[in-house]
């Protein structure tokens, strides 16, 4: 990606909230990382530890999806609107099983992370077709430059996110930008950004793989000091215990450090609820 291009992106994102498409790797690139995902679930018959994994810390147990989260395709773009210090806070998979109910309701991100700034920024990661048929995500332009609004929880079944939260404000969906992305291609987005996906009406998987970039200022607002990787630069302030990549694909030691993060996580994440909610990939 050349200099002028990385300009337009920042000038693009800061003013709408989001930027796409943005070419990370070829198709067959993408191809070989689904396998990798594929084959792991073929093989495991996961636990609901592991599916929460799957959807938070993906990169702690899945050494091509740390791979992910470092290239420099994906962490170009990432710094010209972060800085170049960054930590992925999180990497987890949304999944959209073929002609399936799942659904995303409108959203913002940064609404139950806990986290005391908006210094962050979310690389969603397509290693399949992203389409309007499929369910590909969409964008509210602008809605960015707004602070985080009142969501209520609903725990819809269908629905993937941890609370089945949503936003409590009138949304004009007439104004939403469908985020169309073919397999290797990328796109970012703002914590605060209005966003939402509807089902799957496919005949292939919607896999999409979301890293949540944030810079070493951060801290959780709980004093809770949570885990982190440190994947550019440099970390002065110490509010993350910083991990490792991980030693191999679903090893004992990194499952265990993965099982205390998602735990911290949870606590975070369902902080006021009024009970857990279902832990889904």
């Amino acid at each position: 990606m050349i200099q002028r291009e990385l300009g337009t992106l920042a000038e693009d994102y800061g003013r709408t909230g989001y930027y796409f498409p943005i070419d990370v790797m070829s198709e067959a690139q993408a191809r070989t990382y689904r396998d990798s995902l594929e084959t792991v679930q073929r093989q495991r018959r996961a636990t609901p530890l592991e599916k929460a994994i799957f959807f938070s810390h993906a990169n702690f147990v899945l050494p091509f999806v740390d791979e992910i989260t470092r290239l420099p395709a994906v962490l170009d773009p990432v710094r010209t609107v972060l800085g170049p210090d960054l930590l992925v806070w999180g990497a987890n998979f949304f999944i959209k099983e073929p002609n399936t109910p799942n659904f995303v309701s409108w959203h913002q991100d940064l609404t139950y992370w806990g986290l005391d700034d908006s210094a962050e920024v979310t690389a969603w990661v397509a290693l399949s077709p992203a389409t309007t048929e499929s369910g590909c995500m969409r964008f509210l332009p602008g809605s960015h430059a707004g602070e985080v609004v009142a969501h209520r929880d609903t725990f819809d079944q269908a629905n993937m996110l941890s609370r089945g939260q949503e936003i409590a404000v009138e949304v004009d969906e007439r104004e939403a930008v469908d985020v169309i992305l073919r397999p290797g291609q990328m796109s970012l987005h703002h914590g605060r950004m209005f966003h939402a996906s509807r089902p799957n009406r496919s005949p292939d998987r919607r896999i999409g793989l979301a890293v949540r970039y944030i810079t070493p200022g951060m801290r959780q607002i709980s004093g809770v000091k949570a885990y982190a990787h440190l994947v550019s630069g440099q970390d002065t302030f110490g509010h993350f215990h910083l991990l490792p990549p991980p030693t191999g694909v679903m090893a004992d030691g990194d499952l265990e450090t993965a099982a205390r993060a998602v735990e911290l996580e949870e606590q975070i994440l369902y902080a006021g609820a009024s009970r857990r909610g279902k832990r889904v990939t």
